[in-house]
């Protein structure tokens, strides 16, 4: 499936020729009709001489609707250039023509409507001026074929020019990625709801779907998608679609919105471009101009920052930032027009290199490196610059920054895991990579600490999971495919709590060992009223990690085998008496009201027991 975009000067016969071509009126306004001229996009389909089955939009030709025919003509895949052989070239021709090009469409064809109003010797002058203007643009080399929609005298020659420039057009394909439909029009059907049209690209959509239209980010449901009125089950990309939604009010939603798969996109307010401006234009573009930017089948005012020079001349390209006044949808390829508002004027236009871009400073080196490099990267060299020497990147947050597809993407990787240019951190859905620069960078911030920590605290196990983690400066989802993969190196061991040095045994010195055993062998000689244990801190927290003894109070520690005791006694005696009491804890032992109370609170605060009254109960 093909769609064909109409372009020319106002009055030219963009929308009489549609119609004779393919039966159907794009003129759907009463006020269009009523004033003979296109004021909004206009759609129709037909089928070429081959069986191809093609999508028209028709766009307005006067120059105070040129809004309107951007927000169709970005989903194009070829141009049918109209241009009334009794006027030829007129100012929104060479526009039109000029916005074609910044667009990159490079398959067209040009129709000299009205040719039954001239001679043929002005027919052949006309052609060679038309010819001449199309030399150094995107259409250079169109067939130029003379039409009349009113006779119907070469209709059949254009519709056989269209087919053969289709073939050599490269067809869309149907599993490119993500779909996007930027969506020109919303509106409600009664019994129905909610439809939204558009120009599909890079993705397949299919009933039943959930969906969502960004930037609001609202979800929906698909109920339902026409394609030329034919209902079907799905839609293919480079096809003109109505999709009916569930769930979702055509109110809440505006031209130039994307609908696509949920979380498939992020909104954004700046982008990076690679900038032409038009050799014709007015002036140059100076830094912080605004503009209007028109993207899709959007329309935002925005800033241009200029990256590498101080202005940039007509007819001269360079690096620029976009600041946009409100989000919008882009992804990296994506073509777009610059207009300046007064007078209302295309003068530039470029291609999206980056579409997430952090906010950059100018005439900076690397930053012009960077973009370099990712307008002409390979997926693998993309891939490599955005790793750079950076901690690891989540696998799917990283494809959608640089807008591959998922096979190309993965093709890439597994090149790159080859030749030991990257690493492979886990397994997807939390899929980390990082490059083994990145990975250095880490050992770097991660050994020293961990061996800072052991020499300090040789008693603990190891760092906290947490504490290390800001250490090193990761996300709370990157840390563990990178301790896992430093585990499976030797590089340290771990456990759900913390992180050690590979080797590392938490064991007290000689020293340390026998005055924690004095202090045993002292709980031991009263094992019901056992002096506190006489220990270092750390060495006592050794102790209780290894329940070499059990702390019950602040100053009240028992043996882990006369703990147990107690526990039991307690249990037996409320089953069998349905309480007990300190006094009863106290005699039955002879140990102190201090030890029995502190037991009791303890078992208390552990929930095995609680007070009623004087006693205790089974919690």
């Amino acid at each position: 499936m093909y769609v064909i975009g109409t372009a020319g000067h106002v009055d030219h016969g963009k929308s009489t020729l549609v119609k004779a071509l393919t039966g159907i009126d794009p003129d759907r306004l009463a006020e269009e009709q009523r004033r003979e001229m296109t004021i909004d996009l206009g759609f129709a389909w037909m089928a070429l001489p081959s069986g191809r089955s093609v999508s028209l939009i028709d766009v307005p030709g006067h120059e105070r609707f040129i809004k309107n025919m951007l927000a169709g003509i970005g989903g194009i895949d070829a141009a049918l250039l109209v241009i009334a052989a009794d006027e030829a070239i007129m100012p929104q021709t060479t526009e039109h023509l000029a916005i074609l090009d910044l667009l990159g469409v490079a398959h067209g064809v040009v129709a000299l409507t009205k040719a039954d109003l001239v001679d043929a010797d002005w027919l052949a002058l006309v052609r060679e001026d038309v010819a001449a203007r199309l030399a150094g643009s995107s259409l250079a080399g169109a067939p130029l074929v003379a039409v009349s929609a009113r006779s119907g005298h070469g209709l059949d020659d254009l519709r056989t020019a269209l087919d053969r420039v289709l073939d050599a057009t490269p067809a869309r394909t149907g599993d490119a990625g993500t779909p996007r439909l930027p969506i020109d029009r919303a509106f409600t059907i009664g019994g129905f709801g909610t439809v939204v049209t558009g120009t599909l690209i890079d993705g397949p959509l299919a009933v039943g779907q959930e969906v969502e239209i960004q930037p609001g980010g609202l979800r929906g449901r698909i109920r339902g998608i026409q394609t030329h009125k034919l209902r079907g089950e799905g839609a293919l990309p480079g096809t003109r679609v109505a999709v009916n939604l569930a769930g979702i009010h055509h109110s809440q939603i505006r031209r130039g919105d994307v609908l696509s798969l949920p979380a498939a996109h992020t909104p954004t307010a700046m982008l990076d471009l690679r900038l032409r401006v038009l050799a014709d234009a007015p002036q140059p573009i100076t830094q912080n101009d605004g503009m209007d930017l028109f993207i899709g089948a959007a329309e935002v005012r925005c800033r241009v920052t200029l990256l590498d020079v101080e202005s940039l001349a007509p007819g001269a390209t360079g690096w620029a930032q976009l600041r946009l006044e409100r989000l919008i949808v882009a992804a990296r390829g994506d073509r777009c027009i610059l207009r300046v508002a007064s007078p209302s004027l295309t003068v530039a236009g470029g291609t999206v290199i980056d579409p997430h871009p952090p906010r950059h400073r100018r005439f900076r080196s690397e930053v012009l490196s960077a973009l370099e490099t990712l307008a002409r990267g390979t997926p693998d060299e993309l891939l490599l610059q955005a790793l750079g020497d950076g901690p690891p990147r989540d696998w799917a947050e990283l494809m959608h920054e640089l807008g591959l597809p998922e096979a190309l993407a993965e093709d890439a990787l597994a090149k790159l895991v080859g030749s030991a240019k990257a690493l492979r951190l886990g397994d997807r859905p939390g899929l980390h990579v990082v490059a083994p620069t990145g990975w250095a960078k880490l050992e770097e911030r991660m050994l020293p600490p961990l061996r800072a920590f052991h020499r300090r605290y040789p008693l603990r196990e190891g760092v906290p999971r947490e504490e290390l983690r800001q250490r090193l400066r990761l996300g709370p989802r990157a840390l563990g495919p990178f301790l896992d993969m430093a585990a499976r190196r030797g590089l340290i061991g771990q456990s759900e709590t913390c992180v050690w040095l590979a080797g590392h045994l938490a064991m007290p010195d000689i020293a340390a060992r026998r005055d924690l055993d004095v202090a045993l062998a002292a709980m031991a000689r009263t094992p019901y009223s056992p002096p506190a244990p006489a220990l270092d801190g750390e060495l006592l927290a050794w102790a209780l990690d290894r329940r070499m003894l059990v702390r019950v109070a602040a100053d009240v520690y028992f043996l882990p085998g006369t703990y147990d005791e107690l526990l039991a006694w307690v249990r037996a005696v409320i089953a069998a008496e349905g309480g007990v009491s300190i006094g009863q804890l106290r005699d039955r032992f002879g140990s102190s009201r201090k030890y029995a109370l502190a037991f009791l609170e303890h078992l208390d605060a552990r929930k095995i027991t609680r007070r009623v009254g004087e006693g205790r109960v089974l919690y």
